[in-house]
């Protein structure tokens, strides 16, 4: 398996999406049924080809991602080759990135000593979609990239 295998409520939502799958495999839902209580390990392995299916899937659309902690923010657009970071540390102990009110501090505060910003590009590895999916697993969230869009246009004016 390469990434991680969908939760229950996961592969509840994808119900209809996993009928499918198993239809292109040719098997029934009776068919189904049988796998499970009498091949277990052939229904594992069921289950795992279609989490990789769905991981990719996903991992294939990714553009952009964030992790927020509360002293830094690290905001990650995901191009064809490279990715690029535009990274936000404050040195204030009373704010909290993770909160609204510490959002707002920035918000009031960009052009505080207090605050870095850095930029940065990094090739992927030979696997796009697994360091993607590093990322995710190691607390990253997928976006629509307002506030890389945001940062970027502050860190390129």
């Amino acid at each position: 398996m390469k990434y991680t295998r969908l939760t229950k409520e996961q592969f509840e939502e994808l119900h209809q999406e996993f009928i499918n799958f198993l239809a292109t495999q040719s098997i029934t839902g009776d068919e189904w049924e049988d796998i499970k209580k009498n091949k277990p390990e052939a229904a594992e392995q069921e289950l795992d080809v279609f989490s990789d299916l769905v991981w990719f899937g996903v991992l294939s659309k990714v553009k952009y991602l964030e992790h927020i902690s509360p002293n830094q923010i690290h905001l990650f657009e995901c191009n064809e080759k490279s990715m690029r970071l535009i990274a936000i540390k404050i040195d204030v102990q009373e704010v909290d990135f993770t909160t609204k009110e510490g959002f707002e501090w920035l918000r009031n505060n960009l052009l505080s000593d207090a605050i870095e910003f850095f930029n940065a590009k990094k090739e992927y590895s030979d696997d796009k979609h697994l360091d993607i999916f590093k990322m995710i697993q190691s607390g990253a969230n997928i976006t629509k990239g307002e506030l890389f869009k945001y940062f970027a246009d502050l860190v390129k004016g």
